[in-house]
């Protein structure tokens, strides 16, 4: 999205840049103000150019093939890497953090082998529509305030976020990759408003991580072969959304009960303790996302599956995608109960699903016989 406008001339008619030479703290700091009344939680500002470490790394995360199959990074690395190149005109990234902390520990659900687990960030609206209007308010604010032009984006776009959050201080990137606050744990979303005015800029967030590993230690599918690096291919959330045909079968009982997404490094951070409970009513748990039914989800078509998920981020999957996952899960369950519902699977018309549900299918049975070896006499 751009926005133009004019600047608002002074009493005497000074040009912009002396315009915003002698405003320069009170914009800036009126902007901040005015993220927060938007709903953000917080705002920072860096430069396009104040992360230069990022096509380094890009570079060698992608030469190891961590992002598997997803081959849009690759294909736009010369933007995600520099966001100079992005918007050449732009001068300053007002970077956002939008917090979406759950209510109660998200790893609970674990433990209920026939519901399923999906992410926190997934259990209700999907962040993408919320957090954009949200941007676009701001950024038609910043135009009316002070002029300029600028561009919103929402984790749709080839920008380096995280880099730039930890560049303009609203945090660091933990050993998990992802960012941690001291204020908001790391349960937050991440929006940028690029902006052609030349805006103050802030300190960049050093890293509080120290010799903590809590969050490498935690990852089901040992995920991250180094502190700060991840192996994508290994990444649960990868294999449940971004993944597409069937999850290797060394990694599918590592899923659990794990259907769309995984917060297990997240939850593990102890920054968490600082974390706060979302404000935003549109990012609390649906009820029946919270720890949904494994039985009912295998049973949804493809007008069920659009139906129950209008307005989730889980819907862009797709149903054959979600059911594989759900079947995935009804084989880690251990119930003997959900075995009819992975045979009447069996003959998916999708390839993916079918072999799913073969899977799960052999899987509670080898269960079941396995518990009746355990109690059989001697």
């Amino acid at each position: 999205m751009e926005q133009r406008g004019a600047p608002p001339p002074s009493a005497c008619g000074a040009a912009p840049r002396e315009y915003f030479g002698k405003m320069k703290g009170a914009l800036e700091q009126e902007i901040k103000a005015q993220a927060l009344a938007e709903g953000f939680d917080d705002a920072r500002i860096c430069r396009p150019g104040d992360v230069p470490e990022v096509p380094q790394r890009l570079a060698a995360f992608l030469e190891r093939g961590y992002h598997g199959q997803m081959g849009w990074l690759a294909e736009r690395s010369h933007w995600r890497g520099n966001p100079v190149a992005l918007w050449p005109e732009a001068r300053s990234v007002l970077m956002l953090a939008e917090n979406y902390g759950p209510i109660a520990d998200p790893r609970a659900v674990l433990t209920a082998r026939e519901r399923g687990a999906i992410s926190v960030y997934a259990q209700n609206r999907d962040y993408h529509d919320v957090v954009k209007k949200r941007l676009k308010r701001l950024a038609r604010w910043m135009v009316a305030r002070a002029g300029g032009e600028v561009k919103v984006f929402v984790d749709t776009a080839p920008v380096p976020e995280k880099p730039l959050g930890q560049a303009a201080g609203l945090g660091w990137q933990g050993k998990h990759t992802n960012l941690v606050s001291r204020r908001l744990g790391n349960w937050f979303f991440l929006g940028a408003i690029f902006s052609t005015l030349d805006l103050a800029v802030d300190a960049p967030e050093p890293d509080h991580c120290g010799s903590c590993s809590a969050c490498l230690q935690a990852c089901p599918t040992q995920a991250f072969p180094a502190p700060y690096q991840l192996d994508a291919r290994r990444c649960i959330s990868y294999l449940t959304i971004e993944h597409h045909g069937p999850v290797a079968p060394e990694l599918r009982a590592k899923l659990g009960n794990r259907i769309y997404g995984c917060d297990d490094c997240l939850a593990a951070c102890p920054w968490n303790k600082f974390a706060s409970v979302a404000r935003e009513l549109r990012y609390h748990a649906r009820p029946d996302l919270q720890a949904p039914d494994l039985a009912q989800l295998a049973a949804l078509d493809e007008a069920g599956f659009r139906a129950r998920f209008a307005g989730s981020p889980i819907k862009r999957i797709g149903r054959n995608r979600f059911v594989r996952n759900v079947l995935y899960a009804i084989g880690n369950s251990g119930q003997a109960g959900l075995l009819p519902v992975a045979q009447a699977l069996c003959e998916d018309a999708d390839p993916v699903v079918a072999d799913a549900a073969q899977w799960a299918v052999e899987r509670l049975i080898g269960d079941a016989n396995g518990r009746a070896a355990a109690v059989a006499p001697l």
